[in-house]
């Protein structure tokens, strides 16, 4: 891992247990609204959500208008994208909207670990292309973003297979890669034990990856309980909830207070 000194922006943040919001809506005005919650990131999904390009771009941008403006001139919220597979054009295509990071789903063995990091990198650590995006303010700022893109731009691979957990300490020290996120769903899928997240087999998977790993593991919360159960565990940073679920809890609570009050 990187020394300290070496990073900022999302990659400096990711290790001091941050907390964020998941997106499955592509809808800017959903980003921004997250955003406007002052969480550390929010993470646009387009692996599992109909969030095509010009959506991702839309929907970072509505984080970064939702920001205030620290005085070292970094976004209080940075836009995290879930690339649909660790495929170096899609990385590089979605690193160009000005996310602050990518996160990588199915990353399960050091080979794929340095490949998604290469291809989030500008050379010589990596092989990201270079051109005048929103990234750069479409060129103005291309030399100053060029400069510090490599200490800034986060990289999160996901464990989310039983081969990702047996490799978990040799891809977390994969030079650059700054935070690994066990996917629950996922794991507990692979691991043939869906959703049941305190399965003695699954609490030892992540468990394995807890202490093998040499960067901050995350993980997904879709409750209440599930933040508290994950941090019981040890996880070192949480996406605490989705829209869409919270849309759903939302509505349901105020239809349910609204039955209670005509009851009385």
């Amino acid at each position: 891992m990187d020394d300290d000194s070496d990073v900022s922006g999302l990659r400096a943040t990711l290790r001091a247990n941050p907390a964020g919001h998941w997106l499955s809506t592509p809808a800017p005005q959903v980003a921004e609204q997250l955003a406007q919650t002052d969480a550390d990131f929010v993470v646009v999904d387009t692996e599992h959500a109909p969030t095509d390009l010009e959506s991702v771009e839309a929907a970072v941008r509505a984080v970064d208008a939702a920001n205030a403006t620290g005085e070292d001139g970094a976004a209080d919220t940075a836009a995290v994208v879930r690339v649909a597979w660790n495929d170096h054009v899609r990385i590089k295509r979605v690193l160009d909207t000005g996310a602050a990071g990518v996160m990588a789903p199915q990353v399960n063995t050091v080979d794929e670990a340095e490949a998604f990091v290469a291809a989030a990198r500008y050379p010589p650590e990596g092989h990201r292309g270079v051109a005048g995006t929103r990234a750069s303010r479409y060129g103005r700022d291309l030399d100053d973003y060029y400069e510090r893109a490599n200490d800034r731009v986060a990289t999160i691979a996901q464990v989310e297979t039983a081969e990702a957990v047996d490799n978990a300490g040799e891809i977390s020290a994969v030079d650059g890669l700054d935070a690994l996120l066990v996917g629950p769903a996922d794991l507990s899928a692979a691991l043939g034990v869906f959703g049941e997240y305190e399965h003695e087999q699954f609490v030892a998977a992540v468990e394995a990856v807890l202490d093998a790993s040499t960067v901050p593991v995350g993980t997904l919360a879709t409750s209440l309980d599930e933040v508290d159960y994950w941090a019981a565990l040890g996880f070192d940073y949480q996406i605490v909830g989705v829209d869409a679920g919270y849309l759903r809890t939302g509505a349901a609570a105020a239809l349910e207070r609204y039955e209670q009050v005509g009851e009385e």
